[in-house]
C-alpha cells in the first residue's frame, strides 16, 4: 500500500503563512527555491508530510539599497547577481552569488533558502557573513534580527525556531569585499574552500566556508588588522593562523590536510585582493 502524498500549502501573503508555520511547525517543511530540498528528497534522506511554498508570497520579494542593502527572502541568486545597486555598491556579494553552479541552479535558488538549508558547502553564507549581514525573522510573535554567525549553528542546523521563516536579510555597506571560490572536481560546482574577506571602517572579517559544519570566523584573528595597513606580511600571518585555527573535514572534495593547504593559500590570496582594491 502507498503511503499518502504529501499535504501542499501554498499560502499567497505572509500572514498566511506564518500562521501555517505557527500550526504546523516542523511538521512542515518550507518549500522556496527547492534546489537543495530536491536533492534531500531524490536520495530520499526527507519523507515530509507536508510542504508550505512561499512562492507565491509577494512580502518576500524586493531589492531595496538605501544605505543598507535589504534582499527579500525568496529573492533569486540570479536576481541578486544581476542586480545594479548590488553590482554598484555590494560587487563582492554579487560575485558570490554569481559563482553558485549554473544560471539554471542561480534562477531557482533564493537568499532565504540558502541561508536556512545551512549546507556547509554552499557560496552566499559566508560572504553574507563577511558582510555583517543580519537574517530578518519573522513569525506570528514578532520580528528580530539575527547576525550570520548566530543562524548557522552545525550541519543543516540553524537557530530559528519551530514558527519562524526568514524574511529578508539585511546587509551593510560595504567598502572592499571578495570572494574565492576553489574547486577541486572539475566535474562539481561545490566548493572545496570558499574564502569571503571584507574590509569596513578599518575593520577586517574573514569568513571560510565549505571547511566545516558551519563557516568559520575568527575574531582575534582577523584582529591582527586593527590599526593596520593589510601588506604581504600581515596577509602571510593571518593565513597561517587561520589554517592553524580551522579543523578541516573531510570528504569528496578534499581531505583535512589539503583543505589546510588550500585554506593557508586561499585567504593569503583574499587579503591580497583586498590590497589590490584600495590600490586601484
Amino acid at each position: 500500500m502507498s503511503e499518502p502524498a504529501p499535504q501542499w500549502l501554498a499560502p499567497d501573503t505572509l500572514a498566511e503563512a506564518l500562521a501555517l508555520k505557527a500550526e504546523y511547525g516542523e511538521e512542515a517543511t518550507v518549500v522556496a527555491g527547492g534546489t537543495f530540498l530536491a536533492i534531500l528528497l531524490n536520495q530520499r534522506f526527507l519523507a515530509p508530510q507536508r510542504f508550505l511554498s512561499l512562492r507565491a508570497v509577494p512580502e518576500l520579494r524586493g531589492i531595496e539599497a538605501n544605505g543598507e542593502l535589504r534582499l527579500g527572502a525568496m529573492e533569486t541568486h540570479r536576481a541578486v547577481e544581476l542586480s545594479p545597486p548590488v553590482r554598484e555598491s555590494w560587487p563582492g556579494l554579487a560575485c558570490a552569488f554569481a559563482l553558485v553552479a549554473s544560471p539554471r541552479v542561480r534562477n531557482q535558488a533564493t537568499v532565504g533558502g540558502v541561508l536556512a538549508d545551512a549546507d556547509y558547502a554552499s557560496d552566499p553564507p559566508a560572504m553574507l557573513m563577511a558582510l555583517k549581514a543580519r537574517a530578518l525573522v519573522r513569525s506570528r510573535d514578532g520580528e528580530r534580527e539575527i547576525p550570520l554567525e548566530e543562524l548557522i549553528t552545525g550541519h543543516y542546523e540553524t537557530s530559528l525556531r519551530d514558527n519562524e521563516l526568514i524574511v529578508g536579510v539585511c546587509v551593510p555597506r560595504e567598502e572592499r569585499s571578495t570572494y574565492r571560490k576553489f574547486r577541486s572536481r572539475s566535474h562539481e560546482d561545490r566548493p572545496c574552500v570558499g574564502v569571503a574577506a571584507a574590509l569596513r571602517g578599518g575593520s577586517l572579517r574573514v569568513v571560510v566556508g565549505a571547511v566545516a559544519s558551519r563557516p568559520q570566523w575568527f575574531p582575534e584573528i582577523c584582529g591582527l588588522a586593527a590599526g593596520e595597513e593589510l601588506d604581504v606580511a600581515l596577509a602571510r600571518e593571518i593565513a597561517e593562523r587561520y589554517a592553524r585555527s580551522i579543523d578541516p573535514l573531510a570528504d569528496v572534495r578534499g581531505s583535512a590536510d589539503y583543505r589546510r593547504r588550500v585554506i593557508r593559500v586561499e585567504v593569503r590570496r583574499a587579503l591580497e585582493d583586498l590590497m589590490r582594491a584600495k590600490a586601484a
